[in-house]
C-alpha cells in the first residue's frame, strides 16, 4: 500500500457523512472539549501564578526579606548593626524596636505592632513605607499608620491616636498597662488590609524611651536583599549562636504550602476535562470503526497491513486532539492578553493585593497543559486504532 494513501483516508474520514451525522458531532464535541479545557487551563494557571507572585511581592516587603533577631534579649546592639555593614555591604539593614499593642480611638479597639525605626534607613528596606514618609518631617512620637486602620477608625492626619502596650508598669498598689498618645503624621498603604490595620511605625527613640531600651539596643535588623535564599545562608554562618536569621518564607510557609496544593488540585481537576473530551474522541474512532468496517476489511484484502490501518485511525484522533489543542491555546493566550491590558474585571482592593487581574503563565505549567493533553489525545485515539487494525476480513465480508 502507497503511503499517499494514508492522508487521503484520514481526509476522507474527517468528512461529513450525512449517514451517520452523529460521528461527526462526537468529533467535533471532542475538538471543542479539548479546546475548552486547554483554554480554562492555561488562564486558570496564569491567574494562579499571577496571585501567587502578587502575594509573595506584598509579603516580601511588610515581612522584610531577613530579619535578623536575638536567641537571647540583648544580642542585636549598634556592635552587630556595624559589623554587618561592615561585612555584607550590598545588603541595606535597618534596625528597630517592636511592642504588641492595642490601638484606641473612642471605643473602637484594634490589635496590631509598632515598630520604632529609623525612617530614613526603614525606607531603604520598605518602599511601601517609603512613599509614606515623603515629604515628611517626624518628631519623637509620631506615627505612621496604614490605610485600612485609618478607613476603619475614621482617622485624620495630626489627630492623636492613643496606644496601650501590653507590658505594665507599677503604679500605686497596682499595676497598669502603659498607654501613650502618637500623631498621626502620615498613612502607609501596603495593599493588604491585615497589615494595614496591624502595622503601625514610629521613631526609633520613641520606642526606646517607652520600653526602657538603651540608645545602643534593638529587638531586631531587618534587611533588604534580592537573593535573601542564598544571603540567609551566607549571614547564618557569620552570625554568632546568640543571634538567627529568617527568612520571609519562614513565616508564610502554610500560606504558600496551601496555595500551591490549590493550584496542584485545580490543575488536576480542569485536565479532567481535557479527559472527558477524549472519551469523545473514542466514542467518535470506534463509531467511525464500525461504520467503515468494510471499507477496512476491503483495504486489508487488497494489501494494507495492520499497522497502516492503525496508523490511519490513530493519526484522525491526534488531528482532531492537536487541533482542540493549538486552538485551546490561541484562544487562552488570547484570552490572558485582553485580561492583562484591559480592566474587565475588578478586584476589591481591601480583600486582594491587586484591583486587577495578576496573570502570569510560566513555562513550565504551559509545556506540563500541552504535553498532558497530547498525552491523553494519543492514548484515548490508540485503542480505536488497535481495535480497526484487528478488524477480521473474511467475516466482514461475508456478511457484507
Amino acid at each position: 500500500m502507497k503511503t499517499s494513501i494514508i492522508p487521503y483516508l484520514v481526509k476522507r474520514f474527517l468528512r461529513f457523512d450525512k449517514e451517520q451525522p452523529f460521528i461527526f458531532l462526537s468529533a467535533l464535541l471532542a475538538f471543542l472539549g479539548i479546546t475548552l479545557g486547554v483554554t480554562v487551563l492555561l488562564v486558570a494557571m496564569a491567574l494562579m501564578n499571577g496571585f501567587d507572585k502578587e502575594f509573595k511581592k506584598k509579603l516580601t516587603t511588610m515581612n522584610y526579606p531577613l530579619t535578623v533577631a536575638p536567641r537571647f534579649y540583648g544580642a542585636v546592639n549598634n556592635k552587630l548593626l556595624i559589623d554587618l555593614e561592615t561585612k555584607f555591604p550590598a545588603l541595606t539593614f535597618s534596625p528597630y524596636v517592636q511592642s504588641s499593642v492595642m490601638i484606641k480611638s473612642g471605643s473602637q479597639l484594634e490589635g496590631g505592632y509598632l515598630f520604632g525605626v529609623n525612617f530614613q534607613e526603614e525606607a531603604k528596606v520598605n518602599n511601601v513605607l517609603a512613599k509614606a514618609i515623603k515629604n515628611n518631617k517626624f518628631k519623637k512620637f509620631d506615627v505612621i499608620i496604614g490605610k485600612s486602620l485609618k478607613q476603619e477608625f475614621d482617622l485624620f492626619r495630626d489627630e492623636k491616636l492613643m496606644y496601650i502596650f501590653t507590658n505594665v508598669e507599677p503604679g500605686g498598689l497596682s499595676i497598669a498597662p502603659k498607654i501613650k498618645r502618637f500623631k498621626i503624621k502620615a498613612v502607609f498603604d501596603s495593599g493588604l488590609t491585615a497589615y494595614d490595620k496591624a502595622y503601625s511605625y514610629t521613631t526609633l527613640a520613641a520606642m526606646q524611651t517607652l520600653k526602657h531600651i538603651p540608645a545602643n539596643m534593638y529587638d531586631g535588623i531587618h534587611v533588604y536583599s534580592q537573593n535573601p535564599r542564598s544571603d540567609i545562608v551566607k549571614i547564618e554562618s557569620f552570625l554568632s549562636s546568640s543571634v538567627i536569621v529568617r527568612g520571609w518564607w519562614e513565616d508564610n510557609v502554610n500560606f504558600f504550602a496551601a496555595m500551591e496544593m490549590e493550584k496542584t488540585s485545580l490543575f488536576i481537576v480542569l485536565m479532567l476535562i481535557i479527559l472527558i473530551a477524549a472519551v469523545n474522541i473514542i466514542s467518535s474512532l470506534l463509531m467511525t470503526v464500525m461504520n467503515r468496517r468494510s471499507e477496512i476489511a476491503l483495504l486489508l484484502s487488497l494489501g494494507a497491513t495492520s499497522a497502516e490501518i492503525k496508523k490511519v485511525f490513530l493519526y484522525l484522533g491526534v488531528i482532531i486532539g492537536i487541533g482542540g489543542i493549538i486552538t485551546g491555546i490561541f484562544l487562552g493566550l488570547s484570552g490572558i492578553w485582553v485580561l492583562s491590558n484591559f480592566d474587565i474585571i475588578s478586584l476589591p482592593k481591601d480583600v486582594y493585593p491587586t484591583s486587577t487581574l495578576p496573570l502570569d503563565l510560566s513555562l513550565r505549567d504551559f509545556i506540563l497543559i500541552v504535553v498532558g493533553a497530547f498525552t491523553i489525545v494519543v492514548c484515548s485515539s490508540y485503542y480505536p486504532a488497535k481495535k480497526a487494525s484487528e478488524v477480521d476480513i473474511l467475516t466482514v465480508l461475508r456478511n457484507e
